[in-house]
């Protein structure tokens, strides 16, 4: 096991997105308390030489890798070169990084939309790379399959210690709610908020609604990232979800009840569903001894209260 401690130098790449702020969150409130956080207009993650800069001045001892452009369909639709030349500008030079100055160890977060479009169900990490990627989001997708790669390859050439947890889709307090960027439980909570706000009779929603979707509460997936980064080490990917799938009506209709939203709901069907089914097997995770926790009723209220908080009417 390693000497990973309260009193560990930990980088969190990405501490001001979705999961990098329930990262701090977790590891604060396990007593870590030695952390490296870097505001973007502090630190540019595309840039070589100031990555390199900032760590030979910090020094950490344990990164993990949360930093990523993301964003829902529309968003990868819209912009498929910059998902793809970003993302492998960030991963790249964080995790050649690590290599030259010795971290100990890093975890490099991956996405469930590695696997392939029509990839069996639910996803094993065996099927990786078994099949054409879901076009939507294959910009993306290939930037974490790199990454992955990459991971793997210093590992064998030089002995880093990198590993890659591949998580559901995931949500909770702190998402984007600009629909551009936004993901689909943030993107609905607005959509179900405003339309009760408004007195709106119809809310209008992409797709035919049956795609299914696994969806991971973010501080879920904060707690198993410090749990793999003490108890795993391996070079093969690792999958961290719930193991459960809804669809995107059944999703919709959750939120549109929990909301209070009485309005009717329309499905726009020229508009993509996207992949039509992500559910992981979280079976070496379970395995392992991890389990999430928090229910996808209390998660979409932790997402309500967010929205509320933030956009107040």
């Amino acid at each position: 096991m390693i000497n990973f401690t309260a009193h560990s130098k930990i980088y969190i790449a990405g501490h001001g997105g979705l999961v990098g702020a329930a990262l701090v969150r977790c590891l604060r409130q396990n007593g870590f308390s030695n952390l490296f956080l870097r505001k973007r207009s502090e630190l540019d993650l595309m840039s070589r030489e100031l990555v390199y800069r900032f760590f030979e001045t910090a020094r950490p001892e344990y990164v993990i890798i949360a930093a990523a452009k993301v964003g829902g369909i529309s968003a990868n639709m819209a912009a498929p070169v910059d998902f793809l030349v970003e993302n492998l500008k960030i991963q790249n030079n964080i995790l050649l990084a690590c290599k030259h100055f010795s971290v100990k160890k890093t975890i490099f977060l991956g996405s469930s939309c590695i696997y392939p479009r029509n990839s069996p169900q639910p996803m094993r990490e065996d099927y990786f790379m078994s099949g054409p990627l879901e076009p939507t989001n294959e910009s993306y997708a290939v930037a974490k399959i790199a990454g992955i790669r990459l991971a793997k390859a210093l590992r064998q050439q030089f002995g880093i210690d990198v590993i890659c947890p591949m998580p559901s889709n995931v949500y909770g307090p702190g998402d984007h709610f600009e629909f551009e960027r936004s993901h689909v439980v943030s993107a609905l909570v607005r959509r179900f908020i405003e339309a009760k706000r408004n007195n709106a009779p119809i809310v209008t929603l992409w797709g035919t609604g049956n795609a299914r979707r696994e969806l991971l509460h973010v501080d879920d997936l904060a707690d198993a990232c410090l749990f793999l980064m003490r108890y795993y080490d391996s070079p093969e990917i690792i999958n961290v979800g719930c193991g459960q799938d809804v669809t995107i009506r059944e999703l919709a209709e959750t939120i549109a009840r929990i909301v209070g939203y009485n309005g009717k709901l329309k499905w726009d069907l020229t508009k993509p569903d996207g992949m039509p089914i992500k559910l992981l097997d979280v079976g070496r995770l379970h395995a392992l001894g991890w389990k999430h926790k928090i229910d996808l009723a209390a998660g979409i209220r932790s997402v309500m209260v967010d929205f509320e908080a933030r956009y107040p009417r």
